[in-house]
């Protein structure tokens, strides 16, 4: 699958964030500490679900599970990152660039999946209270969890199947710090807008059916909201899928800027910027975000602490 004879190129450089090089060390304790804080906070949150009985419900382990393909997304590219400021030259091979491409865009991908599957469960807890137990029981939890991590996995093959097997021939300069669809096309020998096209429309469509079916979800559980009589009864079935709407916000925001935009020209230091956010930064906001704003999880916190 990847490249075989068809490429002269067995390494990629990567040109990193910055070209400063004095900037390097700060950015390397900077992300070096996101980065650590991401894996305790996540790891704490896989922990509470397992340990604690009272978790054991669909919501809880979606979250444990989003928090699994958070490690692992984060760390398919930022310990990379991280290796880059310390080296003169931040290279990788080019086995290595498409496996993390693959391993980068499988966890993103079942992340998509995840965080639309957990706004279906909150639309049947919040439309269907009374039949919530039944529609969502913790046996079919596991099967959507399952599936999305089937799925994210065999989704991905095909834009690093169509990728590889193009010819690279030099220069072999990335601009980024991952390797990604639009600046691996760049580098490629010759130009194929078939496979640009197809490669656009397969990430889009995936992208717009899962904030679709979440946008659609999200529909009905403010239609039902608002129909509550007391003010506090709005704020008490609000709360129960706030946390999950800001993350939903953030990671589809940065991610369909990327990938669901027309092709030309776009400022690689903004797209650098954006990639940070949903890389680095998201993956250290999920545990805080539904932390804070959820008292299960605060209460089961505290008790094991």
């Amino acid at each position: 699958m990847l490249g075989g004879n068809q490429t002269d190129v067995k390494e990629f450089i990567f040109y990193g964030l910055t070209t400063n090089g004095s900037s390097q060390a700060a950015l390397f304790a900077l992300f070096l500490v996101i980065y650590t804080l991401t894996l305790v906070g996540n790891i704490s949150i896989i922990m509470l679900v397992w340990s604690n009985t009272s978790l054991h419900k669909p919501m809880y382990i979606f979250l444990g599970n989003l928090s699994f393909v958070e490690i692992w997304y984060t760390t398919s590219t930022v310990p990379k990152m991280l290796s880059g400021f310390l080296s003169e030259i931040n290279s990788i091979s080019f086995n290595g660039c498409f496996l993390q491409f693959y391993f980068f865009f499988s966890f993103g991908t079942i992340e998509c999946f995840l965080l639309t599957i957990m706004g279906y469960d909150r639309y049947l807890a919040i439309c269907h209270p009374l039949r919530y137990n039944i529609l969502m029981s913790n046996n079919k939890s596991w099967f959507f969890v399952a599936s999305c991590w089937i799925v994210g996995f065999l989704w991905s093959l095909f834009p690093i199947s169509l990728i590889s097997r193009l010819p690279f021939c030099g220069p072999n300069k990335i601009n980024h710090f991952l390797c990604d669809p639009g600046p691996l096309l760049e580098l490629s020998c010759m130009r194929y807008v078939k496979i640009e096209v197809a490669l656009s429309v397969y990430i889009a469509l995936m992208l717009s059916i899962t904030f679709s079916f979440t946008l659609i979800s999200y529909t009905f559980i403010i239609q039902t909201i608002l129909r509550i009589p007391s003010a506090s009864g709005r704020r008490k079935a609000f709360s129960t899928c706030a946390s999950h709407l800001i993350v939903v916000s953030i990671f589809f925001g940065c991610v369909m800027y990327m990938y669901v935009r027309p092709s030309g020209n776009h400022p690689f230091p903004i797209d650098k910027v954006i990639a940070v956010f949903y890389t680095v930064v998201t993956p250290l906001l999920n545990p805080v975000i539904y932390t804070l704003r959820n008292k299960e999880v605060l209460k089961a916190l505290k008790k094991m602490i």
